[in-house]
């Protein structure tokens, strides 16, 4: 079978239904096998244009929304897990990321290289199998993105963890969840979390976290909302913007 050599060029649809229902795929690993036999199909035929990349634009109403969620941690994200745009909150309850100075954050780096991630992260390392998997569907889904290529190829240098989690090929769909945190300031916090596809900014996603009412994790978002308003009002990552983190305890 052409599959099994490696080569998919050219195979149908219903073959990778077959396929999909004989290994028992999840959607995540379903959508993973269309997205590498896409690629395979461009990259056998010479005079097809490769894909434009994938738009990094964050509009100003998108900002605005962004603004009026101020009691929200709330960010945007490319498939590189890069933070294109944040807002207070959000950035207030991520401070960890921020204090190296790289813009724009993004969550391989922190999570893989920063000496503060496994603190961070209640479970570090349910945290890294995630990332992992969801870099392996974004690479999946943009073979031909370089930047997504460098920072693969600076984690696996940089992180034998990461080499090993690269090395398992699992990939998974990130969409709604709980985060399990310990913030310097308001202690461990587990804060249930919603990614949406940005339609008009295709490639990126709005990760937005919540807290049931009269809970802990509430009250702590309360707290960190309140030292948060003397920062800069929801911006591109990476554009100027306030860098004071909330007060250590």
């Amino acid at each position: 079978m052409r599959l099994e050599r490696g080569n998919a060029a050219g195979v149908s649809e219903s073959v990778l239904e077959g396929v999909s229902r004989a290994l028992r795929l999840s959607d995540a690993e379903r959508s993973h096998l269309y997205e590498l036999v896409r690629a395979a199909n461009d990259g056998a035929q010479p005079n097809r244009r490769r894909p434009m990349p994938r738009t990094q634009h964050v509009r100003p109403s998108l900002l605005q929304l962004l603004n009026t969620m101020d009691g929200v941690p709330a960010f945007v994200q490319n498939g590189r897990l890069d933070i294109i745009a944040i807002n207070r909150l959000g950035r207030a309850v991520f401070s960890e990321m921020y204090v190296q100075p790289q813009r724009p954050a993004n969550f391989g780096r922190f999570v893989f290289l920063d000496p503060l991630a496994p603190r961070f992260y209640q479970d570090w390392e349910n945290a890294a199998v995630q990332t992992v998997a969801l870099l392996r569907s974004e690479a999946g889904r943009s073979p031909h993105d370089r930047e997504l290529t460098d920072l693969v190829g600076e984690l696996a240098t940089r992180s034998e963890r990461f080499r090993t989690l690269w090395a398992s090929h699992d990939v998974r769909e990130h969409s709604t969840g709980v985060k399990s945190i310990v913030h310097p300031v308001v202690g461990a916090i587990d804060l249930d979390f919603d990614a949406m596809e940005l339609i008009s900014a295709p490639g990126t996603q709005l990760v937005a976290y919540s807290a049931a009412p009269s809970t802990p994790a509430r009250e702590a978002l309360a707290l960190l909302a309140s030292w948060s308003l003397d920062s800069e009002p929801a911006s591109l990552d990476g554009a100027p913007q306030s860098t004071e983190a909330p007060p250590r305890q």
